[in-house]
């Protein structure tokens, strides 16, 4: 297969491109909200700044293995994280995200994924849905939660999609649809972006599977292609000590809960249950010898988190959490997170305090206790918790964000600035830290820095021009005689502005 540079291989005028695609996808699936503008410029921008970076994209193929490269795989990948970023509502809670973070890092390890580094990506939605993104993108909807009863359960699914990565499936797909090459990868990222922005019931459809793309078989997981994810999904459950049972239970779940709508969830539409394939997946869990698994609290801790997330009021999410019928740790955990969203502070500490000494080992479960007490404002009880986790933990996402707040709460802004600014150099990439971040220098009042955290954010979202105006006003704001930080500075803006340039010249002058 002769290998595709973007440069050379992508059809003229990005833009059209993208606009048929999007416009294919409306009519077929006539639920789409319409794209905003902003959406389009994003996309435009981010595909021309990938392309620019070295004047042209990798190809995505080679003579020899007459697949789509891993490193061109990344490079899509860099653009759709940009894109989801952008336009699409995510989690910001850091408890959740480290769970999902730590399940996939951990079925990975047994699904023979290749990536060197997976990002994953919390979606706000309450309909079942998982997807992977060609590149090592793992994105969840908060929904999964609500249907998955139990940590084999949500695991399973988790798998299923790390397996379409490991088998590198895109890349086979775009290897049988060679002459459609270019459009493939237009439409790949068209969807991303309609995916991102139209939401409803079309929403994440489109990044595998949607109806438009799978009738011109450019993005479509055959038959085969999803028996083949279900059962190295079933082997990785095996690995990693899960339940292999729990691939059929939560198939039949979904067949019975969404048999008779006339719109199924997302996951349905790229992933269609039959009987054949639920009868499949329980004939291969049988080839496995019975085990028992022991339920997973930390899994029903995060469950409590996500339906409290989707109550429809603080004192429902209260009531419903009185109303569970266990009795046990994760009942009385619900419970206590209710109490707190609902301001009723004293009562959550309560609550939360009995859980955690039933648990102090609980990375989870200390992350939750010292959030309530944060929101108590029982600061130094807190602070101290977190501090000593910290010690054995450090630089832990949820317990160095969770410190932050709490230092925030105590007007420590100066602390807390410090250390999310060190926070940074390991964890880069998560948008909601440079969020803390310029909040937090806002407190401060060190208003350089808070232009200088807001750049990473937008730099993060594909927002080049607005990261390009707060590096610039942070400039301003520099003592002259550091000439170390104006050194630093001068040379972001000057990146930035490559990368921003080489975009309008590809988009011609649109974004």
């Amino acid at each position: 297969m002769a290998g595709l540079s973007h440069t050379h291989g992508a059809p003229n005028g990005v833009a059209e491109v993208i606009w048929r695609m999007i416009t294919l996808l409306r009519l077929r699936q006539g639920c789409l909200s319409q794209m905003s503008r902003r959406g389009l410029s994003v996309l435009v921008l981010t595909l021309a700044v990938a392309s620019s970076e070295a004047a042209e994209l990798p190809e995505l193929g080679d003579r020899s293995s007459g697949l789509v490269s891993p490193v061109a795989e990344r490079e899509l990948a860099e653009i759709a994280l940009k894109q989801i970023r952008a336009s699409l509502a995510t989690i910001a809670d850091p408890v959740l995200k480290y769970y999902v973070n730590v399940n996939v890092h951990r079925l990975a390890e047994f699904s023979g994924v290749s990536e060197p580094a997976l990002t994953t990506v919390l979606v706000d939605s309450p309909q079942i849905n998982a997807f992977a993104v060609p590149g090592g993108i793992v994105g969840i909807n908060l929904g999964l939660f609500l249907y998955a009863h139990d940590e084999s359960e949500y695991s399973s699914v988790v798998a299923h999609e790390l397996a379409h990565l490991g088998q590198r499936h895109y890349a086979r797909n775009v290897e049988e649809q060679r002459a459609m090459t270019p459009w493939v990868l237009a439409g790949l990222l068209a969807s991303l972006a309609v995916s991102a922005a139209g939401g409803g019931e079309a929403g994440m459809a489109t990044l595998f599977g949607t109806q438009a793309l799978a009738q011109d078989k450019a993005l479509r997981f055959s038959r085969s292609r999803e028996q083949e994810a279900d059962r190295i999904g079933l082997n990785t459950l095996e690995r990693a000590g899960l339940d292999p049972d729990a691939m059929g239970r939560m198939f039949e779940r979904m067949q019975t809960a969404f048999r008779f709508v006339d719109i199924p969830p997302e996951f349905l539409l790229t992933h269609p249950l039959t009987d054949t394939r639920i009868t499949d997946a329980k004939n291969q869990a049988d080839r496995f010898p019975d085990r028992s698994v022991a339920p997973s609290l930390d899994y029903q801790f995060m469950r409590a988190r996500a339906q409290i997330h989707y109550a429809e009021s603080p004192s429902r999410a209260v009531a419903e959490a009185r109303s569970r019928r266990g009795g046990g740790d994760a009942d009385t955990y619900a419970l206590a997170v209710a109490l707190s969203r609902a301001d009723r502070h004293d009562e959550a500490v309560k609550a939360g305090r009995k859980v955690y000494e039933a648990h102090p080992d609980s990375l989870l479960m200390a992350a939750s206790f010292a959030e309530i007490l944060i929101r108590a404002e029982r600061l130094d009880e807190a602070l101290g918790l977190l501090s000593r986790k910290l010690r054995i933990n450090p630089e832990n996402e949820p317990l160095t964000f969770l410190y932050a707040q709490g230092l925030n709460a105590a007007d420590r802004h100066d602390d807390a600035a410090a250390l999310l600014w060190r926070h940074t150099r390991v964890n880069v990439d998560d948008v909601d830290v440079w969020e803390l971040l310029a909040e937090t220098e806002a407190l401060a009042g060190d208003e350089m820095a808070v232009h200088r955290a807001r750049a990473e954010y937008y730099a993060l979202m594909g927002a080049y021009r607005q990261a390009i105006h707060h590096v610039d006003y942070a400039r301003r704001l520099v003592d002259s005689k550091d000439r170390r930080l104006l050194a630093r500075l001068d040379q972001r803006v000057l990146d930035l502005r490559t990368e921003y340039e080489a975009a309008r010249r590809q988009s011609g002058g649109t974004p």
